[in-house]
């Protein structure tokens, strides 16, 4: 017989979590209003951060608060851990208001419910953990009969009505902030550590705040993988469609850490979902000081901004891009040689890095051999090339004829954009190759005689799969992928048409090029990483303006922040808040500066034990603050070491690496 989450899990295969996956429509919710601030609706996506103060300091705070609001943001949020913190919020507010400044506050609530309580009189909106408003993790396991779990459900009401009768008393907003790292025991043990629990865990809470007759709710369903954070948000749209609800989003990749790795995971996961119309206010929680989250929440969320629904395309209504929404599993795709190695099915997925264009090739070539002789495996492997003139293919000949000893490892990729005859030349040179002329059977014929690999590569999904039908019926081998001429989001969902009606052909993803640096990170994130979380593409190609060494180091950072090739050592790090214990910048660049050579280990560092826990189960090890000036170290969620003094606690953390078999020396 079946258990309540797997019948949940089986339902929710048969609901989809957006009315179209290939059109834009943004999702329709009820408007939330946080203070004067309208979340939801027909209203903009509203950007907000958190502040890292302590909260009792209440003018360093203020003037904290201050800088995001001059940054752009709508929304503050302020840990709020005692009811002593929960009655300085009433300053802040004061304070606040002499500066001129009415930003709506919220209150981050943990474990206490009577901090919460207090923290209704002065915050427009009070955020509390589903996980651990009234429950204590302990990680312990125990089978509930469904007796024992609605007596469970009677506890909780009985805790948390008093704050919903509060807040709808004194008109104030309620997010329930699920997060990965901190489900409930209870909820743990029905539904196991996944975006099922996650979801479910939430929805208990909105049947109470129902039951007492209030909506003013705003949810999120947080976590440091944005794998599980896109399945969790999918999962609770679809449950809420099917019941009927029509709750506000918040939108957030928890612990994403700082600088490009913390940018490029919350661009996979908050854009992705955007990308869906889902969410309607969103969180960059960076490991940086708060005014710099909220230009990037501003930079994900502009394409999105006002941006009208799209047609819906009828004609696809009845596929799928990938084999599942809510659990990932990779496309299906056959696997094919390109020069040395092959790519699609299980195999690795393949970089491509297009060659500046360049009289010399010693200018290429001393590029090339600087980054192949790079510790790890974040190196070269396919080279793309333009070739619209026989100086281009000369200056190919050339590199290729230099490179002749690195042919074990490095496959050529040509996009010819000249005549027939330069096709006909260059193919012997070429792996695989593209071919912009009319003349398509023969270059297919080409690149078959040569064993190579036709690139088909047009502007839209149903321009490819024509051609895709013609080197079926020829037997050439063939990768498809588009020429990246829409939007971003736009392209995304021309991807996922193509993936859906591809068959067994392998996908190359090509981000085309994205405004300045910082976009073209955040949306070749945002393309790329969203469908590699759906288990799509096979190879992957950022087409910008980028020195090659940066451009092949981007492109494995997305891969590694999607959770598709492991290239280095992942760190899953806290943004700071009043609740933190030392300094987190510092100190994860410090501690990244000792391991950030340990290909595959994963290392949380996290500033309390409020997610702390929870979340070693998603790393390794655990570097977390335990008291004032002490470290508690982690295997995974098992706490194996307590009250390290900080001098010692760096050197305490390798030696644990060390013990545990982890630890190779830096090269």
């Amino acid at each position: 017989m079946a258990s309540t989450a797997e019948k949940t899990a089986q339902n929710l295969e048969t609901l989809r979590y957006c009315p179209d996956i290939f059109t834009y429509r943004r999702r329709k919710t009820r408007t939330v209003m946080v203070g004067k601030v309208g979340v939801g609706g027909d209203n903009p996506i509203r950007l907000q951060s958190m502040t890292t103060t302590d909260t009792m300091n209440v003018e360093a705070t203020i003037a904290q608060s201050l800088r995001m609001v001059e940054a752009g943001c709508e929304i503050v949020r302020i840990t709020t851990p005692t009811v002593n913190d929960a009655k300085a919020l009433g300053r802040i507010k004061e304070g606040l208001l002499k500066a001129g400044c009415t930003v709506p506050l919220v209150a981050d609530i943990h474990f206490s419910p009577p901090a919460a309580m207090e923290a209704a009189e002065y915050a427009e909106k009070v955020r509390i953990n589903p996980g651990n408003f009234v429950d204590n993790k302990r990680f312990a396991v125990k089978e509930y009969t469904d007796a024992e779990y609605e007596a469970e459900l009677v506890r909780i009401e009985e805790r948390f009505t008093p704050l919903v009768e509060k807040l709808k008393r004194l008109k104030r907003a309620l997010r329930l902030g699920t997060n990965h790292g901190s489900l409930s025991d209870r909820i743990m043990n029905r539904y196991g550590d996944s975006p099922l629990g996650m979801v479910e865990s939430a929805l208990e809470y909105v049947r109470i705040c129902e039951k007492n007759g209030f909506r003013d709710i705003i949810l999120s369903m947080k976590a440091s993988n944005p794998k599980i954070m896109v399945a969790a948000y999918r999962l609770l749209a679809a449950r809420m469609d099917e019941l009927g609800m029509d709750y506000p989003f918040h939108l957030g990749v928890t612990e994403a850490g700082g600088g490009e790795d913390g940018r490029i995971k919350s661009a996979i996961g908050i854009g992705s979902l955007m990308a869906d119309g889902i969410g309607d206010t969103i969180r960059v929680s960076l490991t940086e000081d708060p005014e710099f989250e909220v230009p990037v929440c501003r930079a994900l969320a502009k394409p999105f901004q006002g941006k009208a629904p799209e047609k819906p395309r009828p004609e696809l209504s009845a596929l799928r891009h990938c084999r599942s929404f809510f659990d990932y599993a990779r496309r299906p795709a056959a696997a094919l040689r390109v020069g040395p190695f092959m790519m699609g099915g299980s195999q690795a997925i393949r970089v491509a890095t297009a060659m500046p264009a360049s009289e010399n090739a010693q200018d290429i070539l001393s590029l090339l051999e600087a980054q192949l002789k790079k510790a790890g495996e974040a190196v070269p492997e396919i080279l793309t090339w333009t070739l619209r003139s026989r100086q281009d293919l000369e200056h190919l000949k050339a590199v290729r004829q230099k490179l002749s000893g690195e042919t074990s490892r490095l496959a050529f990729l040509g996009r010819i954009e000249g005549s027939l005859e330069l096709g006909d030349e260059a193919a012997p040179l070429l792996d695989a190759a593209a071919w912009s002329g009319t003349e398509t059977e023969k270059f297919a014929q080409a690149m078959k005689a040569r064993g190579g690999v036709w690139l088909i590569e047009e502007k839209t999904a149903g321009e490819v799969l024509a051609k895709a039908e013609t080197a079926k019926r020829l037997g050439v081998q063939a990768v498809l992928s588009l020429a990246g001429t829409k939007n971003v989001e736009d392209l995304l969902h021309e991807y996922r048409a193509l993936a859906a009606q591809a068959g067994n052909f392998p996908i190359h993803l090509r981000a085309p090029r994205a405004g300045n640096a910082e976009d073209q990170l955040l949306f070749s994130s945002l393309l790329i990483g969203s469908l590699l979380c759906d288990g799509v593409g096979d190879s992957v190609e950022i087409a910008a303006d980028l020195a090659p060494a940066k451009n092949i180091e981007l492109c494995y950072n997305v891969l590694q922040g999607a959770g598709a090739r492991v290239t280095k050592t992942e760190f899953v790090s806290c943004p700071s808040c009043g609740r933190t214990l030392f300094d987190l910048q510092t100190t994860t660049d410090r501690i990244k500066a000792r391991t950030g050579h340990l290909k595959g280990v994963k290392i949380a560092i996290m500033g309390c034990i409020v997610n702390g826990p929870g979340e070693m189960a998603d790393a390794d090890f655990g570097y977390v603050g335990g008291a004032p000036g002490k470290i508690n170290l982690y295997v995974g969620k098992e706490c194996v070491q307590k009250g390290i003094p900080m001098d010692g606690a760096d050197e305490a953390l390798v030696s644990l690496i060390k013990s545990n078999g982890k630890w190779v020396d830096p090269s």
